[in-house]
């Protein structure tokens, strides 16, 4: 039985079906044409062991749709998991944008969510580190609203005529389709060593950000500059946010290659299980807007999609929220099938000329159509707006509308002229009437070619861990490069960056650094010009970003947190409930580990009931643990090879552990215990590096919203 709590029935998409949908619930077997089916064990035979009979029209049926029931998976994004919800606006944006849905606060408009990996394939891991997809459906009233973005703020390339070339080099090499769902490979970086403009996004590919710890604690982007348009024909620039309510968190890269073997469904896992249990996740949505006269005021080019705009040259505003309350009823029926495209606007939303943008515009319903088999993708459910379809586009495979009447063209009288051409005044759409006197030419602008000072100030901006993390990502995917050049070149153009960034990969890597002052020309292949593809050297004011770390995060909630609780015979059950109780009533799952299934027995003889066991629980999937008191269970944990394991595995990727009583003793046989012990670390230090002995529930529920303990990789020497 389904537990989720139920959405309100004004934040829930209306599908109008024509059909009766297939629940299951009480309903006979049928075939396709509604014939109920008598036996569904048995193909018809010409007798008991006889050969099956061609007439057998019920087994023709099932496996003819059985052997067509997969579609082409997505060129890209490909491995995802979305649900629904809805978005309430909070402030009105009536003064930039007429489009309706962002006009009256309080106004609900159904959504649907779809987050997923760029690379892989969709039977890969959720923990590869990638980039991820960030796409919101709006169903307003005005029409279908797309916002296709990542969770990262900017991109590979600046130019889609580039793209083909980016997908190819980072999939899996073509002559022996390896590695799959990973960019450490040499075509890709290649690719990068050779497109100087991709140096920005590669910084953010190497840091913690492509390593999320919950799909729900990410970040989201439009990635594009686009246009708010209001009644007046007004426009300004916007640039669009997602922002989560818990803060946006990470894993470590060791604990994300042992996610993918514990869990490769992790991420997916997550997002359905908070769902289901009530704790749907939230985005606050916000907006940056530049006025048009503001559009060349910044050291950087707004349409350039390797730009970001720092929220200290323009605030994000916040004005609504995302949130997601129910499941999907068919994963292949809606998450899969649901079609996204930065073309699908209302009237009060348009396009800036970023190139990469104007070339997103053609491809994705080209893509469409490929892989959902026929124009009428539109009328699959997932996709249908809740706004009236009016048109003459007709027929074609998988048509599901009955057009009636005569007419099928405009303008026409045998029709009554219907449908009509709608007003601007009406909400018909009208694209902004920009002045454009220009050439026909293929070239970029100038302002295009400063291609290293936000990958600097992306740099500059992280803490001293998410640097560190930063570096090893870079000597990992590097080092798994067999072609020592492009090894070279990659290095060379970090020098770029920053200096001491280069030294470090190249240390790692044993390699010399180039020289910061040679030029990226030698990179550019011999059909091109090398003083068209030279860098800018620019040197912005501006040299640190807060909001490009996740150091300084919202950290003020365990919600949603998994909690170890490791446990034998013998526990002190009152140790154990309080702290339960405690963390539970702070909002998080907690989960009872032990040795086997079934119970446990506490030291007062009561029967605790067992969530898993150490065979099928890792701490790689726990945000942290605690070890109750009672002797005799801290003495059974100590001689459990995999509790010891799980707690040394806690403490390396830098997780809050607490420990009372005599869990504090098994505590003292790990690694954890042991540096404490060895460097005679006084107790507010080992809280410091998030280690907590015989404290109460609410210090480390704080070290708990704290999230990791970088600190320790440098304090205790473990590497994350």
């Amino acid at each position: 039985m389904r537990t989720t709590k139920k959405a309100e029935t004004d934040n829930t998409k209306t599908v109008d079906l024509a059909q009766n949908t297939e629940s299951g619930q009480g309903e006979f077997l049928t075939t396709n044409q509604g014939l109920r089916i008598n036996d569904d064990q048995n193909s018809l035979k010409a007798g008991e062991r006889g050969a099956t009979l061609l007439e057998d029209f019920q087994l023709r049926e099932k496996i003819t749709h059985f052997d067509h029931e997969r579609i082409p998976e997505r060129i890209v994004h490909a491995r995802g998991s979305g649900a629904h919800g809805y978005f309430e606006l909070s402030e009105s944006m009536s003064q930039y944008t007429k489009a309706k849905f962002l006009q009256t606060p309080g106004t609900r408009t159904p959504v649907f969510a779809r987050f997923s990996t760029v690379a892989g394939s969709r039977g890969s891991s959720d923990l590869a580190r990638d980039v991820r997809g960030f796409a919101v459906k709006f169903y307003t009233e005005e029409g279908n609203y797309d916002l296709v973005g990542n969770n990262v703020p900017v991109f590979f390339i600046q130019d889609a005529i580039k793209f083909p070339d980016l997908i190819h080099a980072v999939k899996p090499e073509p002559n022996n389709e390896m590695p799959q769902a990973a960019s450490a490979h040499d075509t890709f970086w290649d690719f990068v060593s050779l497109t100087p403009e991709s140096m920005h996004t590669i910084m953010w590919a190497m840091s913690d950000r492509a390593l999320p710890r919950s799909l729900r604690m990410m970040e989201g982007f439009g990635v594009h500059t686009f246009r708010f348009v209001n009644e007046n024909n007004e426009s300004v620039f916007v640039k669009f946010h997602w922002k989560p309510v818990l803060g946006v968190h990470s894993v470590a890269w060791d604990e994300a290659q042992k996610i993918s073997g514990k869990d490769s469904d992790f991420h997916r896992r997550d997002l359905w299980e908070a769902i289901e249990t009530g704790n749907f996740p939230e985005w606050n949505f916000g907006v940056q807007i530049v006025e048009e006269k503001d559009e060349f005021k910044f050291d950087f080019d707004l349409l350039d999609p390797t730009k970001l705009i720092p929220e200290e040259i323009v605030p994000v505003q916040i004005i609504g929220k995302m949130v997601l309350n129910r499941n999907p009823e068919n994963f292949f029926a809606e998450t899969e099938q649901i079609a996204f495209h930065p073309g699908h606007v209302v009237s009060g939303i348009d396009f800036s000329n970023d190139p990469l943008l104007q070339g997103r515009l053609f491809s994705y319903t080209d893509t469409q159509l490929s892989r959902l088999g026929s124009p009428n993708f539109h009328e699959i459910p997932i996709n249908r707006p809740i706004a009236p379809v009016h048109n003459n586009q007709r027929d074609g495979h998988m048509r599901q509308t009955i057009n009636e009447g005569q007419s099928s063209y405009h303008p026409n009288t045998t029709g009554g002229g219907c449908p009509f051409q709608a007003k601007a005044a009406e909400g018909g759409f009208v694209s902004y009437n920009e002045q454009i006197d220009a050439r026909k030419v293929r070239t970029r602008s100038q302002s295009f070619f400063d291609h290293f000072s936000q990958a600097t100030l992306f740099f500059n901006s992280q803490s001293e861990a998410e640097k560190n993390h930063i570096v090893n990502a870079f000597r990992f995917e590097l080092g798994k490069l067999e072609t020592a050049s492009i090894r070279e070149r990659v290095v060379g153009m970090l020098t770029k960056v920053d200096k001491e960034l280069a030294a470090r990969v190249a240390e790692g890597l044993g390699i010399q650094v180039s020289q910061p002052e040679q030029d990226l020309n030698q990179n550019i292949p011999a059909d091109g010009d090398p003083k068209d593809y030279q860098s800018l050297n620019v040197h912005p004011e501006l040299k640190i970003s807060k909001a490009l770390s996740m150091a300084g995060t919202v950290k003020d909630s365990i919600k949603t947190r998994q909690i170890a609780i490791l446990a034998a015979d013998g526990v002190d059950e009152n140790s154990l409930n309080a702290m339960k109780k405690a963390l539970e009533a702070a909002g998080a799952q907690t989960k009872i580990i032990a040795s086997h299934l079934g119970f446990i027995a506490a030291e007062n003889g009561n029967q605790i009931i067992v969530d898993q066991s150490f065979l099928t629980a890792a701490s790689v999937l726990f945000d942290a643990v605690y070890l109750p008191d009672g002797a005799k269970s801290a003495s059974l944990l100590t001689d459990e090879p995999d509790a010891i394991d799980f707690i040394n595995e806690a403490f390396k990727h830098c997780k809050a552990i607490a420990a009372d009583g005599a869990g504090a003793y098994l505590l003292d046989l790990t690694a954890a215990g042991n540096k404490i012990r060895n460097e005679n670390k006084a107790e507010k230090e080992h809280m410091a590096y998030g280690i907590l002995l015989n404290r109460n529930s609410k210090e480390f529920i704080n070290a708990i919203a704290n999230h990791r303990f970088w600190e320790r990789e440098k304090a205790c020497n473990v590497l994350a």
